[in-house]
């Protein structure tokens, strides 16, 4: 069952995320961590009822409309269980609204993949191109797409939705 992450275990989410994502897909341990103070960020993590060892999380943004879904991992050793539909599921039920993720191309069969498992949990791919902006100094925009759940967006609501993403995530005016 997904909480609200306890600030002392941010620890424990930041050492998974690393181990998660590219390093250009997450902000320094410093800035990831003030992200806590904002009132729209939450990290909700599910913990191994047996040891409090972290099995994943879901980090985040509730911007009104729609809540995006910003960091998603699960511990490699509770991976394939069915826990990762399962806090998907979870979060749709807390949200009850739309969810969007950023995702990378599926040009790899990684990737493909993680898009495939996206689309089993009622994901929709919105084609239209997308940049995540630069999370620190030294990091690069990444290239991405998209998804929603329930439904696809049409150009205006996905460009209303950038819009949302890029000020209030990512601090900066719209991009291209």
């Amino acid at each position: 069952m997904l909480k609200i992450l306890e600030r002392e275990a941010f620890d424990q989410v930041y050492l998974l995320m690393e181990k998660s994502f590219p390093k250009d897909e997450f902000r320094p341990y410093e800035g990831q961590k003030a992200l806590l103070d904002n009132p729209s960020y939450r990290i909700l993590a599910e913990k191994d009822g047996l040891n409090g060892a972290l099995k994943g999380f879901l980090a985040v943004w509730d911007l009104g409309g729609f809540v995006f879904l910003e960091h998603f991992a699960v511990d490699p050793a509770y991976r394939n269980g069915g826990i990762g539909s399962r806090m998907l599921c979870e979060l749709a039920e807390w949200a009850k609204r739309m969810v969007c993720l950023e995702v990378e191309p599926p040009e790899n069969e990684i990737a493909a993949r993680r898009v495939g498992f996206y689309k089993r949990n009622n994901f929709f791919f919105n084609e239209y191109p997308y940049i995540q902006p630069a999370l620190a100094t030294g990091q690069s925009p990444v290239p991405l797409f998209l998804m929603t759940s329930g439904r696809p967006l049409d150009k205006r609501e996905f460009e209303e939705m950038k819009t949302a993403l890029y000020t209030k995530v990512y601090g900066q005016g719209q991009k291209d």
